[in-house]
């Protein structure tokens, strides 16, 4: 029998919106996107030529007044995830929303109590989780195979220049939430987390060295987790040679992967301690796996659809994501350490990712995208 068909839409036409429509159509039969919302109906009306969009519309509240949706894609600037998310909620419509998912922990718990009240799922992309040496890495932690995580390093060193800044919303908290640890890094230190689990303290310092922002171009964070793992984070758009980085050394082996935007399972190496070679055979990288990306996170909704089981990657889950950008930022203005859980409430950085705090001098005109 084969597998039902799937009704998208999405919401904002930008750079991101053609990566989901294009994985959309890679999916085929399972999934169609029926609909597209954008407030400038001339770049509406190309996106949906190219990507053969039966329906457009002018605003999200308007698609969702008109169309039967299974599941709409949120591809707007970061300012917007929090109160579209929230719309398509109370609209009955599941949503699946780009990073982050929201601008700061208080929209987080506003949205986590419409979800509660609806029981709609709001899932965001982190789709490095969906990779197949990701999953196999998870399983083969889970197993012990590997022992105690011991130490990580997690890198994300990329190259923004100045004109990428041009765009108004960038570069700002009141739109964006934050530099790179808000919108680059957050994808590694995502995938960091979902292999050594809960996080107790950050310590972490950041800067404004180079760009145009009122936000940090740089952080870096050493992290320890509930088991005592130590970990490293540093997020960078200011590294002319670019990478993604990241290094799990446990008791029994080390894993690492170096890519840029995504990875396949040749950029991962697997590399175990003496005396326990034969570990090296659990590590059977598959050349012909699909590389990480939004196809395959999209996938495994549709499957999770199909089966009745929850979806990743849950609010919940992104919170915990979330708080560790929070706790970031909080220890690098406040100058000492951040334990998991403190952030909560109306502390200044639940409230927002500055926190009020930032130590250097604020330039740029408030955004309204």
């Amino acid at each position: 029998m084969p597998d039902p068909t799937y009704r998208a839409a999405i919401v904002g036409t930008g750079g991101i919106a053609h990566r989901h429509a294009q994985s959309i159509a890679e999916l085929g039969d399972r999934v169609e996107l029926v609909a597209v919302a954008e407030l400038d109906a001339d770049r509406a009306a190309d996106f949906a030529r190219k990507y053969e969009v039966p329906n457009v519309y002018s605003s999200a509240e308007e698609l969702f007044a008109n169309e039967r949706i299974d599941l709409v894609h949120v591809c707007t600037p970061p300012k917007t995830h929090a109160p579209l998310s929230i719309a398509a909620m109370r609209a009955g419509v599941p949503v699946l929303v780009e990073k982050p998912t929201a601008l700061s922990l208080s929209e987080m718990d506003d949205m986590l109590a419409v979800q509660a009240e609806t029981g709609v799922p709001v899932l965001t992309v982190f789709q490095h989780r969906y990779g197949a040496a990701a999953v196999r890495l998870r399983r083969l932690l889970r197993s012990g195979a590997l022992g105690r995580p011991l130490v990580a390093v997690c890198e994300t060193l990329w190259y923004r220049d100045d004109d990428y800044f041009a765009v108004p919303w960038r570069g700002t908290w009141d739109a964006e939430g934050g530099g790179p640890t808000m919108g680059h890094g957050i994808h590694q230190y995502d995938l960091l987390l979902s292999v050594l689990g809960p996080w107790a303290e950050v310590r972490a310092a950041a800067g404004r060295l180079s760009r145009p922002t009122d936000t940090e171009d740089v952080s870096m964070a050493l992290a320890r987790f509930a088991d005592g793992t130590l970990a490293t984070v540093v997020n960078s758009v200011v590294s002319p040679r670019e990478t993604s980085r990241l290094r799990f050394d446990f008791e029994l082996a080390t894993v690492e992967v170096e890519h840029l935007y995504g990875y396949g399972d040749d950029d991962w190496r697997f590399t175990p301690a003496r005396g326990h070679e034969h570990l090296a055979d659990l590590w059977t990288a598959d050349s012909g796996a699909p590389p990480s990306g939004h196809v395959l996170q999209i996938a495994a909704i549709l499957d999770a659809f199909d089966a009745g089981t929850e979806p990743g990657v849950s609010l919940a889950d992104a919170r915990r994501t979330l708080e560790f950008a929070a706790a970031t930022y909080a220890s690098a203005f406040l100058g000492r350490p951040v334990a998991a859980g403190e952030i909560t409430g109306d502390h200044p950085f639940a409230r927002g990712m500055d926190g009020g705090a930032v130590p250097w001098a604020q330039t740029r005109k408030e955004t309204t995208a």
